[in-house]
């Protein structure tokens, strides 16, 4: 009997087995094929055995779900999290076995995943699909954690889709894992093009070098977006109504990193947004401080002036920018906008009046002072088409003011720049 008992357990732990390497054959051929539906089918079959496998039946068994799930990359997002989970599992079974069968395709496979997250990333957030753009950037880290970029990417995405609380969560976990966005960029200069351009490894980059296809060979440091990432945190708390919690986050980030002036500024802002002019002051003087010849800097003092509709400390920033960089076309557009959004106030006022003789004077001082702004905003828009001859903002609106002026020949001349600008474009 006890002999009939053992016999019978074999002949059990015998079907258990074929049963095992059917369903996994049935799966690969399925895989092979492309019929995803089938090799899952099959693999759910197969699911039901598991206790009786051994680690090499597990690692295939494990590498098989992930290719099932992931299907060559259309598999929706719940199936590429049952493949990573898959391809976890069979690290680990391949690990405890010692024995690594199946390992390295599925760290190849991952890669190809990777590869395509980015790229379906890439193109939903280029269709203005945050969402998706955010779960496949998020998914994009997972496959490869070095990647952090991918996590910070995930997390611009949410931001720029308004989900904030997915930002919130994601910008927690880039602070966990130290992330500050530094890294260092390997750049040469084509020769034939004579345009910089980067290479994944210092490697790589010294090779075209030494082959005399590239020159001038550099290491180049991004810079660090931590201020941008506190000042996307304490923004979404102000928007959240958590002004403390806004405040919090940037003392934080200046533990780090205490004279980041990007970070400084987003501090100024808060504080203006709060109301509290002191300690605005207090931030900008200190920003100044650490790098008055910051062009951008100066130039983004000027656009929170202007936003707080401070018009003279806008024009004090915008043209310190343009003494800075006498090439820096946006201090000057910025300054020709300052000029004519003045212009909305001397209408009211004229259309205001009446028709006395008083109010006929009014009407006469105030069209003069309209004109006189146009004659103002000139000649920084000139400025601007001097160094960017196809900006089409600056040359539609000098046309629209030289016709406001009545100079019918820089009126006709600006025309033609206008239809020549949008032909070539």
């Amino acid at each position: 009997m006890k002999k009939q008992v053992v016999l019978a357990l074999a002949l059990m732990i015998g079907t258990f087995s074929f049963a095992q390497k059917k369903e996994l054959k049935t799966a690969e051929k399925a895989i092979k094929s492309s019929n995803f539906s089938d090799a899952k089918a099959a693999i759910s079959a197969a699911e039901s055995l598991m206790s009786a496998m051994d680690d090499k039946t597990k690692a295939k068994f494990y590498f098989l779900k992930g290719q099932a799930f992931y299907a060559k990359g259309a598999g929706s997002n719940s199936d590429i999290d049952t493949a990573l989970e898959s391809f976890k599992m069979l690290s680990q079974v391949e690990a405890n076995s010692g024995k690594k069968t199946y390992s390295d395709e599925a760290n190849q496979l991952k890669i190809e995943m990777g590869n395509a997250l980015v790229q379906k990333g890439t193109t939903a957030y280029g269709n203005q699909n945050y969402a998706l753009a955010s779960t496949s950037f998020e998914k994009a880290y997972r496959v490869s954690p070095m990647d952090t970029l991918y996590l910070y990417n995930a997390a611009t995405s949410s931001v720029s889709g308004k989900d904030y609380d997915a930002a919130l969560r994601i910008y927690a976990e880039l602070a966990d894992i130290g992330y500050t966005g530094i890294s260092t960029q390997y750049v040469a200069t084509d020769v034939a093009t004579g345009e910089e351009q980067a290479f994944p490894s210092s490697a790589m980059r010294d090779v075209s070098v030494r082959q005399k296809t590239h020159s001038n060979p550099k290491d180049v440091k991004t810079e660090s977006k931590v201020g941008e990432i506190a000042k996307n945190v304490a923004l979404i708390y102000v928007n959240q109504g958590e002004n403390e919690k806004a405040i919090a986050a940037i003392d934080n980030a200046k533990k780090t990193n205490p004279n980041d002036t990007g970070l400084i500024l987003v501090e100024a802002e808060l504080y203006r947004k709060m109301g509290d002019n002191t300690k605005y002051a207090q931030a900008v003087a200190k920003a100044l401080e650490l790098d008055p010849n910051n062009v951008v800097l100066v130039f983004n003092l000027g656009v929170n002036a202007a936003d707080n509709n401070d018009f003279e400390a806008a024009k004090k920033y915008y043209n310190r920018a343009i003494e800075i960089d006498p090439e820096y076309t946006n201090a000057y557009m910025n300054m020709a906008v300052l000029i004519l959004d003045q212009e909305k106030g001397i209408v009211d006022e004229m259309n205001a009046l009446g028709t006395s003789a008083a109010d006929n004077k009014k009407y006469d001082e105030l069209k003069e002072h309209r004109q006189n702004l146009y004659k103002e905003a000139v000649p920084y828009l000139s400025k601007v088409l001097e160094f960017n001859p196809k900006d089409i903002n600056a040359a539609t609106t000098l046309m629209n003011i030289y016709s406001a002026l009545g100079d019918d020949d820089n009126f006709k001349a600006m025309k033609a720049k206008v239809e020549t600008i949008k032909n070539e474009n």
